[in-house]
């Protein structure tokens, strides 16, 4: 069996993933409780319309329920808001998620892909702005970025909301990592909301949750929601799944201790894999990009740990690799694994 390009912990004799970008401390035990006390929701179709689950998250991020959908995770929600939009122009910024361009592609439409500058880590600064025109329909920003775990500055967002606005540009933002990071709000793109902004957000990373995926978008617009809604599946959402994110939703306490816990062991890697001589790229979120010369993934596979080669799946040159955040022990695992690694070749 090949392992997955997502995850694949129990392939191939991997024994550490660094490759899966999911919270270190998994799921939170008011989840787990939640799951386990709602095993009636496994056998019964579930509401259609999350009708609870949107209340929650109405009062959790200051939208009206009217303006959110929740789907079968954040790629779910992608692929729904291309097929409702339709967009025959859009623009994407690499490194990013492949995820994006494969959805339009789908769609047929004409997708740009415009690189960022590795000299400024990757970041999306407001030149970017000069690639929209009134002939674009839709723009895809993920922020904090995948792979790099950058964010883009709330001064420069606002700018290319703006120049969105002017364009009557559709601009998607992808902050399914954000809440890994400390006053993450002040990032997101609902301090620009507008009738043009679909902001995708999900459970999945932040509550480990890869195995019962659970997204939702916030849209600028009720009719904008009412079509990604009608785009999917009418039971897009299990039971399962809509018992977890309703208790996921009060899980406050957990979330800044994941918050600290991310952040130190971040920073600890990041040192480590500096003093080993390996460029690191700034991250706020729960991974770091790095580079190496060798081919680091396949020599740590050997090893049985796997990490991401972004070559693969990022539309980035050889060298490029990214690391998610584990625990503590594994983590220094990972880094003796590597510093013997160089120190032999």
């Amino acid at each position: 069996m090949n392992v997955p390009e997502f995850g694949g912990n129990r392939y191939n004799g991997v024994k550490l993933d660094f490759s899966a970008a999911l919270n270190p401390l998994g799921i939170p035990p008011s989840v787990k409780k939640a799951i386990a006390e709602n095993k009636q929701r496994w056998a019964d179709y579930p509401d259609p319309d999350c009708t609870l689950l949107r209340k929650k998250l109405s009062v959790y991020e200051n939208i009206p329920p009217e303006n959110i959908v929740c789907g079968n995770g954040g790629d779910d929600l992608i692929f729904r808001t291309i097929c409702a939009l339709r967009p025959k122009k859009a623009l994407v910024f690499s490194p990013c998620s492949g995820e994006y361009s494969r959805a339009l592609e789908q769609f047929g439409c004409n997708t740009m892909n415009i690189r960022l500058s590795a000299k400024k880590n990757f970041t999306v600064t407001s030149e970017i702005t000069e690639f929209i025109d009134s002939e674009t329909d839709m723009i895809f920003l993920c922020n904090p970025n995948n792979p790099t775990g950058e964010v883009i500055t709330p001064y420069t967002l606002s700018i290319i909301a703006e120049k969105c606005r002017r364009t009557d540009t559709v601009m998607v933002c992808d902050e399914r990592y954000i809440d890994f990071i400390y006053r993450g709000e002040k990032y997101s793109a609902k301090n620009c909301f507008g009738s043009r902004i679909i902001i995708i957000k999900s459970f999945t990373k932040i509550f480990s949750m890869a195995g019962l995926p659970m997204g939702y978008a916030l849209c600028g617009d009720e009719k904008t929601a009412e079509k990604i809604k009608n785009a999917g599946r009418i039971y897009s959402v299990s039971g399962a799944a809509l018992a977890a994110a309703e208790a996921a939703v009060k899980a406050e306490k957990f979330l800044k201790m994941s918050r600290k816990y991310v952040a130190v062991e971040r920073n600890h890697l990041a040192e480590e894999l500096t003093r080993l001589g390996l460029p690191v790229f700034p991250s706020k979120t729960c991974f770091l990009l790095f580079q190496c010369e060798l081919p680091l993934d396949k020599l740590l596979l050997k090893k049985g740990i796997r990490i991401k080669n972004c070559s693969e799946s990022y539309d980035l040159d050889d060298g490029y690799f990214r690391i998610s955040v584990r625990m503590k022990d594994d983590n220094d695992i990972l880094i003796e694994t590597v510093e013997k690694i160089l120190q032999t070749y």
